[in-house]
């Protein structure tokens, strides 16, 4: 399991928020329910909160800017990502300044560049986030959404152990499709961070995870979310405090290495 990103000790699940607050817009009606959820997921020791310019518009940040605001902010490790579009040395900059307003923070613990670009050139993006490392306002950087050939361009341009992660799509529905990039990631010691890990059910159609589950009296949720903590720390989205508590509690499966790697075949 990952315990550490660029230093940092963290849980090893952590929140995702996309959907909260709205998705390409503004939707603030639940916002209440939203900032109630983080904080009990902070609360219960869950500490990477990962959020993004583009969701809601920059809501979600407004969001997780009010939830985080009674947190010390050494304890909490924030994940947030510039859009595609403001991949330019300038915009990237003015994208950071918006984010870290939004959150009401000072620096961001790791920014990631969203999806890559075909606009911009990935060495002046790569450049814009070393400057901004320098000058303090994020502590680390990392790309999303990046395949085993863009990650070693980008690792070029920024140096050994300058690229710290990579968030990709990954879960039990596509764990043979990412196992490239996944092991790259392990050679060249760049974390995984998994989105979507519980593919929207496609665990639960598992006879194996079904198993599993039962052998261990879990469930088959927490079996599926269990195997993808073996390669990626994965950052699903909960909003409900029982959802929470059960994400929370697959990080505390002791699962035989022979289980896991059957439920990987």
């Amino acid at each position: 399991m990952i315990e550490s990103i660029g230093g940092r000790r963290v849980f090893p699940i952590g929140l995702g928020t996309y959907g909260m607050g709205g998705y390409q817009s503004r939707a603030p009606g639940m916002d209440s329910k939203y900032i109630s959820a983080i904080q009990y997921a902070l609360a219960k020791g869950i500490n990477v909160i990962d959020t993004a310019e583009m969701y809601a518009g920059g809501h979600t940040e407004e969001i997780v800017g009010k939830a985080i605001s009674s947190v010390k902010r050494k304890d909490i490790f924030i994940i947030s990502k510039v859009w595609p579009t403001h991949l330019g040395r300038h915009d990237l900059k003015k994208s950071l300044d918006g984010s870290l307003k939004r959150l009401n923070v000072d620096f961001i613990d790791l920014y990631l560049i969203h999806w890559p670009s075909t606009e911009v050139p990935l060495d002046e993006s790569i450049g814009a986030l070393m400057e901004l490392k320098d000058q303090g306002k994020i502590r680390q950087f990392g790309v999303s959404n990046f395949d085993k050939n863009l990650l070693e361009d980008a690792i070029t341009f920024a140096g050994k152990g300058q690229i710290i992660a990579n968030e990709i799509e990954y879960s039990y529905g596509n764990r043979n499709q990412m196992r490239d990039v996944i092991e790259f990631c392990k050679k060249e010691r760049v974390t995984v961070i998994a989105y979507s890990p519980l593919s929207r059910g496609n665990y639960a159609k598992s006879e194996k995870i079904r198993e599993i589950a039962e052998k261990y009296g879990k469930s088959q949720l927490q079996i599926g979310l269990r195997m993808i903590m073996e390669d990626a720390l994965p950052i699903p989205k909960a909003s409900s405090r029982e959802h929470i508590d059960e994400l929370f509690d697959a990080a505390g499966i002791d699962i035989s290495r022979e289980d896991l790697d059957y439920i990987r075949e």
